[in-house]
């Protein structure tokens, strides 16, 4: 296959190579012994169409953009198609090499101008590349990087118990957002453990196969947002930069950064970047009375340090949870969990957690009936 052209970049990846010299004779020990490190060894093939499918190449790159690939790139990649398959039928009576069917843009029999017709319209909906199989990203080194699946969180929508009118607003706006309408960049603040970054992966959870994606950008890397919009701007998807935790000193040229990138792209943004920021703080510029003190124009001083916050379209408190909401989330969860406890007891428990652990939120109930459930499969009483 040294006539590979557009689909050059699968000889990096150690299957591909080794299948490669395999399909020639050379060496097939250390194909099969790449088959089975990469847990392929049941249906080839499938693995196969799969390091095609997520290849980031020209092809992929141009279709994502919605464009039409020339007539030359068009040549090139169905015969690089055709050239794989034609190698894959080397082996076509091993057990190992069985196309499964459902397996979408590569079902039916493996002609590369059928597969290159599909891969067009599949790249245009959902991307090229690691965007098609990753949810999250992190930017490093100007480049976006994957967050491995097992890292990311698993949280979904309905396991996040009450606070419906924020989950709605946030829920409602990245509907818009993915749907092409008018949105806003998101603000969302209030108290530790009351649920901020959990909504925010749980909509991503929710949307990923609508073409969500999430960048975590860190207060560090604030500056590198429009760097962000310009690497993502021929992609279909829509990406939510994400600043989990923020809060900035006065004059600290990070926020100018921020500004600029929230400016102009509050309501009626059209891109495919939308800005979500939490923070414990609403006004996220930390104010003092100094600041006030030291100020020849005092009002002016306090608005400077306002504007940030004005600049997100839409800002969702996060509030407090009370004796009622907190026992309401435990008594939620404990039904979820199947807690065997009595539901008055474990009323009682529930209060004496939140006592010895510094307050009521969401996340102490969670962590509270996690215990419980835990004490309940060891066989052993909950000590609080």
């Amino acid at each position: 296959m040294n006539k590979l052209t557009v689909l050059r970049g699968l000889f990096k990846n150690p299957l591909f190579a080794a299948f490669d010299r395999a399909s020639s004779g050379e060496n097939p020990e250390d194909f099969y012994y790449q088959l089975y490190e990469a847990g392929a060894e049941s249906d080839f093939l499938c693995e196969l169409c799969r390091l095609i499918l997520v290849d980031e190449n020209a092809f992929s790159r141009v279709c994502a953009k919605g464009e039409t690939p020339s007539a030359y790139l068009l040549d090139a990649y169905i015969g690089d198609l055709n050239e794989i398959f034609s190698a894959s039928r080397t082996f076509e009576c091993d057990e190992h090499f069985n196309l499964g069917t459902g397996f979408p843009p590569f079902d039916g029999e493996l002609d590369g101008g059928q597969c290159a017709e599909n891969l067009m319209q599949f790249y245009a909906v959902h991307g090229y590349g690691k965007f098609i199989n990753h949810k999250a990203f992190y930017f490093e080194n100007g480049e976006l990087v994957p967050i491995a699946a097992n890292a990311t969180s698993p949280i979904l929508l309905h396991k996040l118990k009450d606070y419906q009118s924020e989950k709605k607003q946030i829920g409602d706006n990245i509907l818009n957002f993915i749907s092409g309408l008018p949105y806003a960049n998101m603000l969302l603040y209030g108290d530790r453990g009351t649920g901020k970054s959990s909504t925010i992966h749980a909509m991503l959870n929710q949307y990923f196969g609508d073409g969500l994606r999430l960048i975590e950008v860190d207060r560090q890397n604030l500056s590198a947002i429009p760097a962000i919009r310009r690497l993502v701007a021929d992609n279909p998807l829509k990406f939510i930069v994400f600043i989990d935790d923020l809060s900035l000193a006065e004059n600290d040229e990070k926020t100018s950064s921020l500004k600029a990138a929230l400016e102009g792209s509050v309501f009626g943004g059209t891109d495919n970047v939308m800005v979500v920021a939490t923070s414990n703080r609403r006004h996220i510029v930390k104010e003092s009375f100094a600041d006030r003190e030291n100020s020849v124009h005092p009002s002016d001083s306090i608005d400077e340090q306002l504007s940030l916050s004005d600049r997100f379209g839409l800002t969702v408190m996060f509030s407090t949870t009370d004796k009622a909401a907190y026992l309401s989330i435990v008594s939620q969860l404990a039904d979820d969990r199947e807690l065997k406890c009595d539901r008055q007891q474990l009323a009682v428990l529930a209060e004496r957690w939140a006592l010895v652990k510094g307050g009521r939120s969401p996340r102490r109930a969670k962590q509270f009936t996690d215990y419980v459930f835990a004490c309940e499969q060891r066989g052993v009483p909950v000590d609080i």
